[in-house]
């Protein structure tokens, strides 16, 4: 797949937000794609699947941080956590790339818990879908089509 997200562009255009997209090289980790998207890494959204009991929740950290799974299974309210399985993201993002979907676990009705060091930032930068597309975006048009749940779960 290459190219914004059909589902993502509706999403933010029926919620009237304005958004940069930038096509870039084709990279895999978030850390690349900040690079070169000329992001800084607080301020690149990372979306993190967990497989929290038997329900997945979204964890979207900056790109050089990771996800503690034992802070993340205290704010999520969970006996287990652990990272999704790539086979698990690709049936719940059918229409992204594995590895590049963007950090709107709300379109595919995944519970969104938001880094407040990116929380922080006046934008933000992601994976729109694809590994070769990225938007730039307000944190508060973020935060209010998304209304992430705002904690810490890195460390």
């Amino acid at each position: 797949m290459a190219g914004l997200s059909p589902r993502l562009r509706s999403f933010l255009e029926s919620g009237g937000v304005a958004y940069e997209t930038i096509h870039h090289l084709p990279d895999y980790t978030a850390q690349e794609t900040a690079s070169h998207t000329r992001t800084k890494g607080r301020e690149f959204a990372k979306p993190v699947l967990l497989r929290a009991d038997d329900r997945y929740v979204m964890a979207v950290v900056p790109a050089h941080r990771r996800v503690n799974l034992d802070r993340a299974r205290e704010a999520v309210g969970a006996r287990q956590v652990r990272l999704a399985r790539e086979e698990e993201i690709r049936d719940l993002f059918p229409d992204s790339d594995v590895g590049a979907e963007p950090p709107f676990g709300n379109l595919y009705g995944l519970p969104v818990y938001a880094s407040p060091e990116l929380a922080e930032q006046e934008r933000i930068t992601f994976n729109a879908g694809s590994h070769e597309e990225c938007i730039r975006m307000r944190w508060a048009d973020y935060e209010r089509l998304v209304r992430p749940a705002v904690v810490d779960l890195t460390g």
